[in-house]
This record gives C-alpha cells, sequence and structure tokens, in this order.
C-alpha cells in the first residue's frame, strides 16, 4: 500500500476540506520512521559528532588510502649533496719502523723481529750506530745505515768464555751404585757428599766450603749438581793480547760489543753474568726504516724489491738502483730528510717521506703533489712552532651530485681551495677543506619533494604520519574491541547469574581497576627490550596488554546494564521458551546493552590512541623504524630540537589531537542519539 509525507496529506486533506468534498481514502498511511533512522537522524543534527565523523573518514583515507598513492614508504631513507667543511685528508708522522726483506734466505727468529721497534729506540736514546743482539739460535747485528734506515744482520756467533757469577754443572751423580760423573776434573769428597745430602727432588749441599745445588736429573734415581762460580770461564783457548781488560772494560760499560785484538765480541747477558761471543762474518736479512712511500701515479703500485733496494742503495750512498728489472736514481736534492727517486727517463717516480697522507677515510686517493704541498706545509708549521695554519692547493672539483668533474681526456678538472691544517696530535695533523658529500638528508625543511620535511633519520615525515596514523588507529580499534569483548562475556555472566559468580567476577574487576598500567607497561616495555622482541611482535604484546588491562570498566557497565534487564517481562518468555542461557545472555541481553557499548567505546577509542602514543614517545611501546604519531615526536623529543624541528611535531601532534577530540564529539553525539531524553 503507498505511503505518504504527512505534511503533504495534511496539505491534501486542508484542500479538499476548502473545496467542500471529503473521500474515507485521502490519508491512507502515515510513514513512520524505524529506530535505527530515528538515532540516525537524531544524530545528523549534532554539528559536533558530524564534524566528528567527517574528520575520522578523512583521517582514515589519509591513513590507509593516502600511502597507496603517496610516492615515499616509512623506512625509506633520503640522501643529499651538500657543501661541507669536512675533514678531508690526516697526517701522521711514521714513529714505528717497518721491515722488508733484503734477502730472503736468512732466517730470523720471531723474538728478535717483534724486539726491532723498541731495540732502535734504544740506539736511537743512546746515540750508538750499532747493537748486537744474541738469540736463542745465532747472532744479529742492528746497524744505523743513514739516517731513519737500519739493517739487521744475521751475525755467525761462536762462544769464547762467560764472565761473572754464573750457574755451572758440576756432574750428575747416581743413586744407583752411588757414582759421582764429572763433567770436568774431579772434586775430591764431592761424592761422598752428594750421597750423604742428596734427599728429595731438589736442593743444595755444602762440601768443603763451597755450595752446590742438585736438582732432578733427565734418567731415573739421577740428579745434576751445580756450583755458583766468578770470573771468566773460558770455553777453549784463551784469547791473548788485552782480551780480558777489553772483556772487563765492556762489561762495567754495559756495552753489547768490544774490539780486542783486531776481532769483534759480543757480549749477551744471561742473569748475573754474561756470555762472551767472537763475531764472524754478517749478511744483512732485512731494512728498516720508517718512511711512507708515495708514488707519482695515485694508489701506484711497486714491485716487492722495490722498498729495500731503494733503502739499501740511499744507505750505501749508491745514487742508482735496479727493482722489478728497471733502473731508478735516487735524486740528488733529497737532503732535506725526503728520499725522491727517478725513473730512467729522469722524471720524479716516487718519494720516501716521513709522513703518511691519506685521506680521513684512509683511502690512498690523494694527488702526489698535494701530498708532497702538505708535507712542505707541516715541516714549516714545526719551524714555525705553529699549531695551525693554511695551503692554498688545488683538489678535484665536484658536480652537484657529488662526482669529480672531468674533462674531455678524462682527466680531473682541478680548482683551488684553501685548506687548514691543525695538529691534534703529536706527529698528527688534520687537514679540513670544504666538499661536497653525499650524506643522509637529516632534518630537512618543508619542500615541494618533502612537504613536511625529513627527520633525523632522513625519514620522509608526511610518509611515516601516514603509516604511523595506521598503527595508531590499528591500535585503537584493536584494544577497544579486546575490551568490550572481555567485557561483554565477563560482565554479561556476571549479570545474568548473580550470586557468587558475580561477587567473583567483580573482585576480579576490582582487581583489574587496581593494577597500575604505566609501572607493567614500563616493566613489560624494559622486558621486550632484553630479549630485542621483534618490532611486529612487540606492536601484537602491547595491544593485547592494554586490551587486557582495560576491560574491566566494560564489564561494570555490561553487568549493571543485565541486572535491570533481566527481570523484563521478554526474559521470562525466553525462559519459558526454554531458549539456551547463551542464547538469553548473548541473543537477547546483550544487544540491549550495545547502544550503552557503542558509545562508551567510542568515546574510548581517542583515550587508547592518547596512551598508545605516550608510550611510543617514552620509548615502551612500537620501536623504531615502524613509525607510530608518539615515535615520530620521540624523534624530537629534546627541547632544543622541538625548538628547531617545529614542522615534525607540530603536525603529528595537531593529529593526535584532532583524532581524540573526534572520538569524542562521535561518542557524545551517539550517546545524545540514543538516549535524547538525557540531554534534556
Amino acid at each position: 500500500m503507498a505511503s505518504y509525507d504527512l505534511n503533504q496529506v495534511l496539505k491534501n486533506r486542508k484542500a479538499t476540506q476548502n473545496s467542500g468534498t471529503m473521500a474515507l481514502d485521502d490519508i491512507s498511511r502515515v510513514k513512520v520512521l524505524s529506530p535505527g533512522m530515528q538515532v540516525f537522524k537524531r544524530f545528523i543534527r549534532n554539528r559536533l559528532a558530524v564534524f566528528g565523523a567527517v574528520t575520522l573518514i578523512v583521517l582514515f583515507l589519509f591513513s590507509f588510502v593516502g600511502p597507496l598513492f603517496y610516492p615515499y614508504g616509512q623506512k625509506e631513507i633520503f640522501y643529499t649533496f651538500n657543501s661541507q667543511n669536512v675533514n678531508y685528508a690526516l697526517a701522521k708522522e711514521n714513529t714505528g719502523y717497518n721491515g722488508y726483506d733484503v734477502d730472503s734466505s736468512l732466517s730470523v727468529e720471531r723474538g728478535i723481529l717483534n724486539a726491532m721497534n723498541s731495540n732502535i729506540k734504544k740506539m736511537t736514546a743512546s746515540g750508538s750506530k750499532e747493537m748486537a743482539v744474541v738469540g736463542s739460535g745465532g747472532g744479529y747485528l742492528i746497524r744505523e745505515e743513514a739516517p731513519n734506515i737500519y739493517s739487521l744482520s744475521v751475525q755467525e756467533l761462536e762462544k769464547v768464555c762467560s764472565i761473572g757469577s754464573s750457574e755451572v754443572k758440576v756432574g750428575t751423580y747416581s743413586m744407583i751404585g752411588k757414582k759421582f760423573d764429572f763433567e770436568g776434573e774431579e772434586i775430591p769428597g764431592l761424592a761422598d757428599a752428594a750421597a750423604s745430602n742428596i734427599k728429595g727432588a731438589q736442593g743444595s749441599f755444602e762440601a768443603d766450603g763451597a755450595e752446590y745445588s742438585f736438582v732432578k736429573g733427565e734418567k731415573p734415581k739421577t740428579y745434576d749438581v751445580f756450583t755458583q762460580t766468578d770470573g771468566i770461564r773460558y770455553e777453549g783457548a784463551q784469547p791473548g793480547g788485552d782480551f780480558e781488560d777489553a772483556l772487563n772494560e765492556a762489561v762495567q760499560a754495559g756495552a753489547d760489543s768490544f774490539e780486542s785484538g783486531g776481532s769483534s765480541y759480543v757480549l749477551s747477558k744471561n742473569g748475573a753474568s754474561h756470555d762472551v761471543f767472537s763475531a764472524g762474518e754478517s749478511s744483512v736479512a732485512k731494512v728498516y726504516t720508517n718512511y711512507t712511500l708515495d708514488t707519482r701515479e695515485t694508489g701506484g703500485k711497486v714491485s716487492g724489491d722495490f722498498r729495500p733496494a731503494a733503502l739499501m742503495a740511499a744507505a750505501l750512498g749508491d745514487k742508482e738502483f735496479t727493482a722489478g728489472g728497471d733502473s731508478y736514481t735516487i735524486s740528488p736534492d733529497s737532503e732535506d730528510g725526503r728520499l725522491i727517486i727517478l725513473d730512467s727517463e729522469g722524471n720524479e717516480y716516487a718519494e720516501f717521506g716521513r709522513f703518511a697522507i691519506r685521506r680521513y677515510s684512509g683511502e690512498d686517493t690523494m694527488a702526489y703533489d698535494l701530498k708532497k704541498a702538505i708535507a712542505e706545509k707541516i715541516e714549516q708549521m714545526r719551524a714555525a712552532g705553529v699549531l695551525t695554519d693554511t695551503l692554498q692547493a688545488e683538489i678535484p672539483t665536484q658536480e652537484a651530485d657529488g662526482s669529480y668533474s672531468r674533462d674531455e681526456n678524462g682527466a680531473f678538472i682541478l680548482a683551488e681551495t684553501e685548506m687548514k691544517l691543525t695538529q691534534r696530535l703529536e706527529g698528527e695533523y688534520v687537514i679540513n677543506c670544504d666538499q661536497i658529500n653525499y650524506v643522509i638528508d637529516m632534518f630537512a625543511p618543508p619542500s615541494v619533494k618533502h612537504v613536511l620535511g625529513t627527520d633525523g633519520d632522513g625519514f620522509d615525515v608526511l610518509a611515516r604520519v601516514m603509516y604511523g596514523g595506521r598503527v595508531s588507529l590499528m591500535v585503537g580499534f584493536v584494544v577497544v574491541l579486546i575490551e568490550t569483548f572481555l567485557g561483554v562475556i565477563m560482565g554479561g555472566i556476571a549479570g545474568y547469574f548473580g550470586g557468587w559468580v558475580d561477587n567473583l567476577i567483580m573482585r576480579l574487576v576490582d582487581i583489574f581497576y587496581c593494577l597500575p598500567m604505566m609501572p607493567i607497561m614500563i616493566i613489560l616495555g624494559a622486558m621486550m627490550d632484553a630479549i630485542r622482541l621483534d618490532t611486529y611482535i612487540r606492536l601484537i604484546v602491547m595491544m593485547a596488554a592494554l586490551g587486557l588491562m582495560g576491560w574491566a570498566g566494560v564489564a561494570r557497565l555490561v553487568r549493571g546494564q543485565i541486572l535491570s534487564l533481566r527481570e523484563q517481562e521478554f526474559m521470562v518468555a525466553t525462559e519459558a521458551t526454554g531458549i539456551r542461557i547463551s542464547a538469553r545472555i548473548f541473543r537477547h541481553l546483550v544487544p540491549n546493552v550495545m547502544p550503552q557499548l557503542i558509545v562508551t567505546a567510542t568515546m574510548g577509542l581517542g583515550g587508547v590512541i592518547l596512551t598508545e602514543s605516550t608510550l611510543s614517545f617514552l620509548g615502551l611501546g612500537v620501536k623504531h623504524p615502524l613509525a607510530t604519531w608518539g615515535t615520530i615526536i620521540n624523534s624530537v623529543s629534546s627541547a632544543s630540537a622541538m625548538a628547531h624541528y617545529a614542522f615534525i611535531w607540530i603536525p603529528v601532534g595537531l593529529l593526535i589531537c584532532l583524532t581524540v577530540i573526534a572520538f569524542n564529539f562521535v561518542g557524545d553525539g551517539l550517546r545524545d542519539a540514543y538516549d535524547p531524553k538525557a540531554k534534556r
């Protein structure tokens, strides 16, 4: 049957009355609105509620649809090219000596090699030109061949004697048969004294006024017997001439070698005595230097025998040498502490300098002439006693993208720049200059490319605001759903059954009301930090924790409503018709509570979002790099950062406020729409 608008029907009735004719079917039916439509119409009459609903729709489109069309992701890092005053290079004076093989067939003990730097320092401190060293396998001679160049030679040694107080093996005593085997001449009475006094693993005894010590020998039931002797003990024939006078003089002077009768001798300290060796021929095994080699070709390589050949040539005063099959010449103008090497055509090929000059990153990519200019400037600074100076030098120019400019032949285009040299430590200098670097675009201000700029990690702020809205809104809805689900079940059961069930559930509600949410979340956040929980799992745990701690209020609301509804006539009818208890609660009671639940959930969404933002801001919620509105504000949490980078946190803060206010407006509108009498 057709229905008509009441106003139109009344108009038609008035017209009929004026015409003087009336019919029974002029007013056939008046359209009546459904309860849902009545709630909707009352809701849309509330301007603040409509504003809140429209705002939420826009925010949802912004957060969930916006990223689909925005070209940047939440974890995409942006870079830029900036001209900055940077640490361009580092110059360090070499204090350690590096060794190079002159004759690889000569083996040198590892202990001797490890002690070379300390031995060279001793020679420098004492001003000596030579040092003889005795190792466990032979003798070695360290000689200063030229300034900053030392040779290590393997030397033939033959033991001549020992001088000083030392322990000498007398012989071996065997308890089997009580025999004493003497190393040299027999000492009367010593065998009997040993038989009477040797007991245990080791010890000492006295015989004829002399002290003897013993230890267990290699064979069973044998003991090695020793005595302390002073003076000179020869191994063989005694050298003639002034040998003993020269030896005593060398020992008193603490020398490691001496000359006597046209022969060379080496002393090696051995406890309280010295072993004396006659020195034979020596052969150079290695050459040591603290020079750094730089080739004309940037980063160029040299043959393996180039360094030792050049250094030995300089040490021996030779001007020419051969390495790798090529001939080279040492420049005659290398009197300033540097060794300049020329190739066979007379062109400068390489240089041994006192400073290792490299790019600050450690790369050997600097031009040869620039290294020389820096080394010369450092020498001038040292002579003048200044710690800082400037140098005009040419370095490769750069394009806007940071690449080096080249000419049509592929060579670098150079431009003059001012370099600042600063002594940072003794023998260490930092070289600064302006250069274009490819760096993370941190805290870039708003621009056409980045509408809200970038943050401290080079992320696009607008992209992170969009993705952060997804997480924040999702957290709000998931937490409210958990709260509502648990609250409806627990409140429905408590309200319907009453009695001890109601009492038990309400006491549980009281316990959850008393739980301190923030301390619990702090402890939970610390635990998740300790076990390095995955970011997304951390998000799920946080939502579950917030939901579990917030259901008590919903349960109390549902329980109170059901207590008033369960005694009404429709519930008596459900019981009379035999409907199951679960159906009575969740199909007849809970639907009557839904208006209050919707209002409570809507108004609670804003609070949950605010709580999540607070936790993320404090570092207890979602972790970087996953974006939420709280973590975005946390990226500029210091006072100075907030003052300088307001374009990051102000838009996010406004969105949080707008979202919370919008949910509250919608909640107020739904409350008034469901219960218009409450408003009056």
